[in-house]
């Protein structure tokens, strides 16, 4: 008789614009190998919305679209939105803070990892004989809150005031810290920072007292608490003692590319937008810069690394740790796109970080 069936997995990709069809077919090519190295299958469905079809038909997401990515997929991987032909990016809105908001994807995940010593900005202090002394260890999640605080576009202009407001509720704020809590629990780490500016902003205290709350109910876990202009500069001062980082929607989008740029820039940095048990949006970071599309320098390891998270989300770890494991040995093998210093193409890297997944 047969075997016990694969398990099969339904990704949208939304491909977009700029070079976002280049990355997503690289982290493409490596997701088949992968699936064929550990037994798992992908059903892969490639949806046309972004500019060129904004710009043909009107149309950013339809409801139809969105249904379906609601009901029937397990995970959602998304290129980069963003083309000069539409000045206000309005289709981009409608297809990325469409699907944050009304997937209701509250949280989103950004890791801070250094994969390679080289990679960082920061002064690795040098011994007299040109030795690194310890390599420095960076590695930290920020849990930014997806579905409030200034985002919602709520406020007014008046005159010569423009006003801009920022919702948070006790239900949105308790959801994005138990999450930070719960993911820290269910990895071993030992501390939770939470970041808010309630010295100045008195109605970040609902932030505080849910902090307290949630934090009781973990302990074994240390929280702490940070007021954001603190954190950033100590972010830079010492990156090596954060664990896990939660806070709001501004401060989490400010402080994740402060993270970005400590650990090698947005070509590395990956993302993932989440509900716990829903599918999630998966996309890298780093926008959808037209002037280089079509030439075959993006760096694709955003998109890998985001994959990756896709692969853990979806309960694959093995195959998970084998795209990071794939693209370490790459950045460590001088296999470096020209953001990172180096002359090789976008394909060129995807095919190589393929290999490794294959043989490793």
């Amino acid at each position: 008789g047969r075997g016990p069936r694969l398990k099969r997995y339904r990704i949208a990709t939304i491909p977009g614009d700029g070079i976002g069809p280049e990355v997503i077919a690289a982290a493409v090519s490596v997701l088949e190998v992968a699936a064929r190295r550990f037994g798992f299958e992908i059903a892969l469905e490639r949806l046309p919305y972004g500019a060129d079809h904004y710009l043909a038909t009107g149309e950013t997401l339809p409801d139809a679209a969105f249904t379906h990515l609601k009901d029937d997929v397990d995970a959602i991987l998304l290129g980069a939105v963003g083309d000069p032909r539409v000045p206000g990016n309005e289709h981009a809105r409608d297809i990325l803070l469409g699907l944050r908001f009304r997937l209701d994807l509250y949280i989103n995940l950004r890791p801070v990892r250094l994969l390679h010593p080289d990679l960082t900005p920061l002064r690795t202090d040098r011994r007299t004989d040109g030795q690194t002394d310890g390599e420095r260890r960076i590695d930290f999640v920020i849990f930014r809150e997806n579905t409030e605080g200034m985002y919602l576009g709520r406020g007014r202009t008046e005159g010569d005031e423009y006003v801009a407001e920022e919702v948070n509720t006790g239900k949105g704020v308790e959801r994005i810290i138990r999450a930070a809590f719960e993911w820290a629990r269910a990895r071993g780490k030992t501390r939770v920072t939470m970041s808010d500016k309630s010295n100045a902003i008195p109605a970040h205290r609902i932030w505080q007292q849910k902090f307290k709350l949630v934090a009781a109910e973990y302990p074994g876990i240390t929280p702490e608490h940070r007021y954001v202009d603190v954190l950033a500069m100590e972010m830079v001062r010492e990156p090596e003692r954060f664990q896990v980082i939660v806070t709001n929607n501004l401060y989490g989008d400010i402080l994740s590319d402060l993270g970005a740029g400590l650990v090698g820039g947005l070509g590395l940095a990956a993302s993932a937008n989440l509900h716990p048990g829903r599918a999630g949006l998966f996309e890298p970071v780093h926008g959808s810069a037209p002037t280089l599309a079509g030439k075959d320098v993006a760096n694709p390891y955003a998109a890998i690394l985001t994959s990756a998270m896709m692969l853990a989300e979806l309960d694959e770890p093995d195959a998970s740790c084998a795209l990071e494991r794939a693209v370490r040995a790459g950045l460590a093998a001088g296999v470096r796109p020209p953001d990172l210093g180096g002359t090789v193409g976008t394909r060129a890297a995807a095919a190589w970080v393929a290999e490794q997944v294959s043989r490793h």
